[in-house]
């Protein structure tokens, strides 16, 4: 209580010395009672609280920053209701210290403003489009005002700007969604309306070189370059085309000319037929494209003029390969299985009228004869026209080695290696040597433990199988521990304990071969005394 006392006699005393002094020591009162100091571009005015502060009504407070800061328009703003002050609540405008603190220090922030969750609309510029996703920095540039940005689109874009100056009204074609977005109605404002395709042309591709005047209106006078008739049908591209695409022509063939175009006709290209070689021609001699199959098609003949030029005998309009000629009917060779796909020059190599082929498939497939003629010429007895692998005739299973497990899908190939098929042998291990993972310490009759449905799937019961009961430390140990030589065939082992254990024998074989009669299998040091005194 003493201690408060004290300090109160302390500040009360030089207070009213102040107070008792003349009006020159006001302002020092003024500063003693001042909340702190206030910011550096405020300084100056720190000791003349009169410059913002009105004593005589607190309502007169905000016309006093106004004084100073309607350099900024802000008192612009507000009076028309523009701008971010002119936006603000009535209580906001008249009372700056509402956002606007002071007396915080000389490196305080009094500008209560965060970007990050800053209203952009209640400024004059409203975001829209990609606006709305972009950077504050890329339109504030450092140490300017907010509202010192540019309003107009060519003052941020003008090093984007395509049209090198000449286009600055940025508005008329595009807008804030995209620049590729323009907004420009060329059908308005313009002599020519963009049609079909014309509707997704780039603007540089008719307007080269940023040149809006003067851009020529006629097909020919922008595609002349294109013009793959290379000026033989005229100037006219409308005649046959239209804005749609190129390949959509309005010219009907069947009416306008003596040939209808029927099947893959209608798909070719006009010059597949009227070619620039041939237009040249048809200006200086007026000559006719011939009508006839062979006439335009005499390239394309895979039969090099064997069989005619009466084309089609056997073929359409919709395809070559499609033909109509009846194989079956019109000669003794009905085509079935894989001969329905080949092609006529398969068999037919010699010209149509004269040659004379055989029937037999050994005439034919001599070469794909993979038996070499020991299995004779009737290859229609094992095998048909689907495929020489597709249901082939012969039964493996009426053979001494019946095709079951994983033998019934594999290959003839993979077994019989040679065209004589009674000379493979039927031994496993002729074919798995190298699948032999055991090299032959366990023999060679993979069947005593293994079945054709899998290598993995395998069982093998010793102690039924063989006269050695596997039991005590022998159920730790591996297969090749005992069975550690090859061996071709059945696999032959010793059932005598010294067989596997005579290194191990200590008594130099003075008690003989059979270790049964003292030891057990669990260990050797397990021994049956009993025995020992017979």
């Amino acid at each position: 209580m003493q201690l408060y006392l004290s300090a109160l006699i302390r500040l009360i005393i030089p207070i009213s010395i102040m107070i008792m002094s003349p009006a020159s020591n006001a302002d020092t009162l003024k500063s003693l009672l001042m909340p702190g100091p206030v910011i550096t571009a405020h300084e100056k005015y720190e000791e003349d609280c009169d410059q913002c502060h009105d004593t005589s009504s607190k309502a007169k407070q905000g016309k006093l920053c106004l004084q100073c800061h309607d350099h900024e328009n802000i008192l612009h703003d507000i009076n028309n209701k523009e701008g971010f002050h002119g936006r603000l609540p009535k209580s906001a405008k008249s009372d700056c210290k509402h956002c606007h603190t002071e007396h915080e220090g000389r490196n305080a922030k009094i500008i209560l403003l965060d970007p990050s969750t800053f209203d952009h609309s209640k400024t004059d510029y409203l975001l829209k489009g990609a606006h709305a996703r972009t950077a504050c920095k890329s339109c504030h540039e450092p140490k300017k005002k907010y509202s010192e940005a540019p309003h107009e689109c060519y003052a941020c874009h003008e090093k984007t700007d395509v049209h090198d100056g000449k286009q600055k009204k940025c508005g008329d074609c595009h807008s804030a969604q995209s620049w590729k977005q323009d907004a420009f109605d060329h059908d308005k404002k313009t002599d020519f309306p963009l049609k079909g395709a014309h509707k997704e042309t780039i603007c540089s591709s008719c307007h080269i070189n940023q040149k809006y005047k003067d851009t020529p209106d006629t097909c020919i006078g922008c595609h002349k370059i294109q013009d793959i008739h290379q000026g033989g049908y005229g100037k006219k591209c409308d005649s046959c085309h239209s804005s749609e695409r190129w390949d959509k022509i309005a010219f009907d063939h069947g009416k306008e000319t003596d040939f209808r175009l029927l099947g893959q006709h209608k798909k070719a290209e006009c010059n597949s037929c009227h070619t620039a070689e041939i237009l040249k021609k048809k200006k200086k001699k007026k000559e006719k494209l011939p009508t006839d199959c062979f006439g335009c098609h005499k390239h394309d003949d895979s039969h090099k003029g064997r069989n005619g030029k009466k084309c089609n005998d056997c073929h359409n309009s919709t395809s070559w390969q499609k033909h109509k000629f009846d194989h079956g009917k019109k000669t003794d060779f009905p085509l079935l299985g894989k001969h329905k796909k080949l092609s006529c020059s398969f068999c037919h190599k010699g010209e149509l009228e004269e040659e004379e082929l055989k029937s037999a498939c050994i005439g034919c497939h001599k070469k794909d004869d993979v038996h070499r003629g020991k299995q004779g010429k009737q290859c229609n007895n094992c095998h048909n026209e689907k495929g020489w692998r597709d249901s082939v005739f012969f039964d493996h299973d009426l053979s001494s080695f019946p095709l079951i497990g994983m033998h019934a899908a594999i290959q003839c190939e993979e077994c019989h290696l040679t065209s004589v098929y009674s000379s493979t042998r039927s031994e496993c291990n002729t074919c798995h040597a190298g699948d032999d993972v055991h090299k032959t310490r366990l023999g060679t009759d993979c069947e005593t433990c293994h079945n054709p449905n899998s290598w993995e799937n395998w069982l093998f019961d010793h102690d039924e199988a063989t006269q050695f009961e596997i039991d005590g430390a022998h159920e730790d140990a591996g297969c090749y521990d005992c069975h550690k030589t090859n061996s071709k065939g059945k696999l032959k082992a010793s059932r005598d304990c010294i067989f596997c254990h005579r290194s191990q024998d200590i008594h130099n074989r003075q008690f003989g071969r059979q270790c049964g009669k003292c030891h057990s299998t669990e260990s050797f040091k397990d021994v049956n005394i009993n025995n020992i005194n017979r």
